[in-house]
């Protein structure tokens, strides 16, 4: 049998996943993060991405979007407190795809009244959602 650690992915909305994972990976604010059972403690944050956990031993692997968070990692157990999440095959792809063309049209544009830090911001939440959608579309085979 695997090792195993326990995993919970929660949002100020709703649990999106609790239960065992023998691997998870997440993107950190400072890079990619892959965390097995038995990891060191670390408390980090999250930007904008794809979490991907694996169960069942590597065969089952569940892909979500998060917009941002924190991470925290115990030996046992890894807990993800995100601003949003949700699961990759919930994702409205138009609509991701509509704001990521908006975000790329106002950070295109050179008006002095745009906010870029907000348009970037929207473009790499669109963007994390699209590979996330994509992920999910390799796996499946569509």
């Amino acid at each position: 049998m695997a090792m195993t650690m326990h995993v919970d992915v929660v949002s100020a909305e709703e649990e999106i996943f609790s239960g065992p994972a023998t691997m998870l990976f997440a993107p950190g604010v400072m890079g990619d993060l892959g965390i097995l059972p038995r990891h060191a403690p670390l408390l980090t944050r999250i930007k904008p991405g794809e979490v991907r956990i694996v169960t069942d031993q590597g065969e089952d692997e569940l892909v979500l979007y998060v917009s941002g968070g924190m991470l925290e990692i115990q030996p046992e157990a890894v807990t993800i407190l995100a601003d949003t999440a949700q699961r990759a095959s919930d994702i409205d792809e138009a609509a991701a795809l509509a704001a990521k063309e908006r975000a790329e049209k106002l950070l295109a544009d050179q008006k002095d009244d745009i906010d870029y830090a907000a348009a970037a911001a929207e473009l790499a939440e669109a963007m994390a959602q699209l590979q996330a959608v994509q992920r999910l579309k390799k796996k499946l085979g569509q």
